[in-house]
């Protein structure tokens, strides 16, 4: 017998692999498999506490919604020859429906994160389907209103629907571009719960906590064995299984320091000025063993982010922080995904190795592509501060100000331009 707590814990585990199999079963309807999981759940509610837990939970939910699906289909003339698919294999069984979860999850994952639908559809779909959160959870996460997400979210689905997208793994000539946009929507999801773009609060550790899942459900799905470096499925490319693992590390080495990234107030406090002592030690073991798995498989862009970051993770004190090191990493990372915010990146490193004088020169180059990006303007404001430079400094940091668009940002911003002044 289980409580109604129990059960919902089953239901949030198991929730995206019945859903993604439901969704197969239904021939990609979205909606339709939503409401035949949540019908599922229900009958689980009602039965298990009476009759037990079946020993195959995730099993006897996908069996229940399957049923459900078939009587609906039924009722779909349109959908006739569903039906009749269904009849001609009657003899697949709840164990082999469940055997077949991990492949339906990775469908769902790149249908999801198709080309054909907007980056932020993308998200908001992932978030929905395979991170389970509700419409008013993702519209909060994204300050927009609930109506307004769950007209998105409708948009997306219809879009899945009337472009008939496939609910299928890419062929391996896709397989590496469409991995790409995968993980970039993963990593977009912890970012924004890592560093919110707006409002009162700096972190948001629910969706840190979902993005985490998700990678680790990605990495399980890419990787089929075991150490040194997992098995992967047909077609997939040499380094998808280690740039997988190596988007964990990143995103577990940057959430290990969630405690000491704000303080009491929730203000800002710099990676230099962080307690140590408050970082978590076991997510950043974890995510040191992964780090050379993806290292050894490219490397790429994740993994060489993901070294760079244990590097920061490895130093006793921010003193003792390999900066040369850092600064070839960089080096390397935009020599393979040139961007003008590596760049800019890899100009901090510069001046935390070199001196600040070194840095600004290079920060400075990076004028014309970052002029309308805040952390330019903070990075060049330190530098500057850092050169006892304060009038220019105080220039920087107001147009530094003037672009920030979440609170905490702004309040350290115009601490440091108070103390300057």
């Amino acid at each position: 017998m289980r409580s109604a707590a129990a059960i919902e814990e089953v239901f949030r585990a198991e929730r995206a692999r019945v859903l993604a199999t439901t969704i197969r079963i239904t021939n990609g309807d979205f909606d339709l498999a939503e409401e035949l999981v949540q019908d599922a759940f229900a009958a689980a509610l009602a039965r298990w506490p009476v009759e037990g837990t079946p020993d195959e939970p995730r099993a006897w939910l996908i069996s229940v919604a399957r049923n459900k699906a078939v009587d609906a289909i039924r009722r779909r003339v349109k959908l006739r020859a569903i039906v009749d698919a269904e009849r001609e294999s009657p003899g697949e069984s709840a164990t082999e429906t469940s055997l077949a979860v991990p492949d339906d999850r990775l469908r769902l994952m790149f249908t999801c994160c198709h080309p054909a639908l907007a980056a932020e559809a993308q998200v908001a779909l992932t978030l929905r389907t395979l991170g389970g959160l509700t419409t008013e959870e993702i519209a909060r996460a994204f300050l927009t209103s609930p109506v307004t997400m769950a007209q998105r979210l409708v948009r997306a689905k219809s879009k899945i629907k009337d472009a008939r997208i496939p609910y299928v793994v890419p062929e391996a000539s896709e397989l590496a571009e469409r991995l790409d946009q995968v993980m970039s929507v993963v990593y977009l999801i912890f970012n924004e719960g890592y560093a919110a773009t707006a409002g009162d609060v700096w972190l948001r550790h629910d969706l840190c906590r979902e993005a985490i899942r998700l990678a680790r459900l990605l990495v399980e799905l890419m990787s089929q064995g075991s150490a040194p470096l997992p098995a992967k499925p047909a077609g997939l490319p040499p380094f998808a299984a280690g740039e997988a693992n190596g988007l964990l590390a990143l995103m577990l080495l940057h959430d290990s320091r969630r405690d000491a990234r704000t303080d009491e107030r929730g203000d800002l406090v710099l990676l230099e000025h962080q307690d140590r002592g408050r970082w978590d030690r076991a997510q950043i073991a974890e995510a040191l063993e992964r780090v050379p798995i993806a290292l050894r498989a490219g490397p790429g862009p994740y993994a060489l982010q993901a070294a760079i970051a244990a590097l920061h993770a490895s130093a006793p004190t921010a003193a003792d922080t390999d900066w040369p090191q850092i600064a070839v990493l960089f080096a390397e990372l935009h020599r393979r995904q040139p961007s003008a915010v590596v760049a800019l990146n890899g100009a901090v490193a510069i001046a935390m190795w070199r001196g600040p004088e070194h840095g600004l020169v290079l920060v400075d180059q990076l004028a014309d592509e970052l002029a309308g990006y805040h952390l330019w303007h903070a990075a060049r404001g330190d530098l500057l501060r850092r050169l006892d430079r304060r009038p220019e400094a105080v220039v920087a940091y107001r147009a530094a100000l003037e672009l920030a668009g979440s609170e905490p940002e702004r309040r350290f911003l115009t601490r440091r331009i108070d103390e300057l002044a």
